[in-house]
């Protein structure tokens, strides 16, 4: 069946305009006098409105964001009284719940943000309660979830992770980065199959209400690709989704095998499947936020601290090194300066070991980068993996971050007209469920890099163009992931977004107003 999409602003890539787009088996395949030409079955008016490809998210949790739907939502309230009154209300309403499970707070709601268990424990003494941190590099617990977990002044900080604690050494309910998280959330009732089929479909649902066709899951770990794989089948997965597996230090060799077995099985799925798995993802630093993220120089508000560096470089270099052989694209979590020069010398190191190959290697968030490492994205053709709603002065950065590392240090952070200078690439990802999945919401902020309402704009020397923006959250995210999509051409796969004003024609403090009106996968309605 062949479908022309005419009467609008087809907006193809940078710069590139279009009358009508044909499509057939789920490919275009003629745009403008050659589709108006040609035979069709049916014809798509698009009523002057705009016509993109659809978003692509390139970095992003879909199903913790599923599972934390499942949970009390905390996400935008301003006091602990509040986060409080809402697991509450959440217990009352889920009377059955052996555990709760949610998020996400704003760390930034207390100084220092290091939340206690005895204020959690006013919702409940008797259940154990867990809640995201927005960063996803820190929750909060009660002390059930403590003595559950066994963590107590005894407890040793595990490796690559920190317990927050008391004069006395006892813990106060803060606990960071994965190593931490697990001695709690590993004591939690395993979650079941379908309820995590659930929670994918639900964030795809969500997805596509926002006109984003395709995404990622940049956190798999065990027990994931198999609710994956489940929910493809079921149909439950409904946009196309590349996954990430985790390598950790401690695990990445016993795991490299399951990493293999899980591709190749999502490699034999029918050809209308949506899942890839071509990623390993490794996590080499915390967040700024929570004091986490590796610098080269301290923190000022712990002198003795440079944050930490999850990985040893050695043992990271020959992890990369083993992946990168096995035909893997290497993905790497680096926030500080200092692991971000990690992550750069260990791909550095790839490429002169392992034969040169299309391996598209990308750094997720790339913060804060060293003046002597940005040309570095672009020599080594590393991608730079950004979320554009974090490039403007929220009120982590202001209240939480700023304090850390100072000003100087803090208006050094996404350097996107720079790296774009370089000639780096750089992609979008929204990390959801960290901050929105909404890309009308995320698309004009490195643009005017300002908070809503407010026209003082964070280091406006590094904004990019609102064009810019929707190239990196279109074709630069989809060739981050290695798909023929992100672009309106022949060959291209038929993945749009119908949106009722031209992005590129309005002022970008009004971006956010646009509305998503149709949203098309595979040239068919969604």
């Amino acid at each position: 069946m062949k479908t022309l999409f005419t009467n609008g602003e087809i907006w193809c890539t940078r710069g590139t305009y279009t009358d009508a787009v044909l499509v057939e088996s789920g490919k275009v395949i003629a745009i403008g006098h050659d589709a108006l030409q040609a035979s069709n079955d049916e014809v798509i008016d698009l009523g002057g409105k705009f016509l993109a490809p659809g978003f692509i998210d390139a970095h992003a949790h879909p199903l913790f964001a599923g599972r934390e739907s499942q949970g009390p939502n905390v996400n935008g309230l301003q006091s602990v009284a509040e986060i409080v009154a809402a697991v509450r209300t959440y217990i009352t309403n889920n009377p059955k719940a052996a555990w709760v499970i949610g998020g996400a707070y704003e760390a930034s709601v207390i100084a220092g943000g290091d939340f206690e268990a005895a204020s959690l424990d006013e919702a409940s003494r008797d259940i154990p309660i867990v809640l995201n941190a927005v960063d996803h590099h820190t929750v909060w617990v009660n002390s059930k979830a403590l003595e559950v977990a066994g963590i107590t002044k005894a407890t040793v900080d595990p490796d690559g992770g920190t317990i927050a604690r008391y004069s006395d050494g006892s813990p106060k309910g803060t606990l960071r980065e994965p190593s931490a998280i697990d001695l709690v959330l590993g004591a939690a009732p395993k979650r079941t199959l379908s309820d995590d089929v659930a929670a994918i479909a639900w964030a795809c649902q969500r997805y596509l209400e926002s006109g984003v066709t395709s995404t990622t899951d940049a956190w798999v770990e065990p027990g994931m690709p198999e609710a994956y794989i489940a929910a493809d089948k079921s149909g439950a997965l409904s946009i196309d989704t590349n996954l990430f597996f985790l390598a950790q230090p401690d695990t990445w060799r016993s795991y490299s095998k399951d990493f293999v077995s899980f591709r190749s099985e999502i490699e034999t799925l029918p050809r209308t499947s949506h899942l890839t798995a071509k990623t390993i993802k490794f996590i080499c630093d915390g967040a700024l936020s929570a004091g986490t993220a590796a610098l080269l120089e301290p923190y000022l508000d712990d002198p003795q601290s440079t944050g930490l560096l999850i990985w040893d470089e050695d043992e990271l270099i020959d992890a990369m090194v083993h992946f990168d052989a096995l035909g893997f694209q290497i993905h790497a979590h680096a926030i500080g300066d200092a692991a971000i020069r990690q992550a750069l010398n260990a791909i550095e190191a790839v490429t002169r070991v392992n034969p040169r190959w299309d391996r598209r290697p990308v750094i997720a968030h790339a913060q804060l980068i060293h003046p002597d490492d940005l040309p570095r994205f672009a020599s080594l053709g590393v991608i730079a993996n950004i979320q554009p709603l974090w490039t403007y002065l929220d009120p982590m950065n202001a209240q939480l971050i700023e304090p850390r590392i100072g000003t100087k240090r803090n208006n050094q952070q996404y350097q996107l007209a720079s790296l774009q200078r370089s000639g780096a690439r750089i992609s979008y990802g929204s990390d959801w469920p960290v901050t929105s999945h909404l890309p009308l919401d995320a698309l004009a902020i490195p643009t005017h890099r300002s908070a809503p309402g407010n026209t003082q704009a964070w280091s406006p020397q590094e904004s990019v163009s609102l064009e810019d923006s929707l190239v990196h959250y279109t074709q630069d995210a989809a060739y981050s992931n290695f798909w023929n999509k992100g672009v309106i051409a022949v060959g291209a796969d038929a993945d749009f977004v119908l949106l009722d004003q031209n992005p590129l024609k309005v002022a970008p403090e009004k971006v956010n107003e646009i509305k998503v009106l149709q949203v098309y996968v595979a040239g068919v309605k969604a």
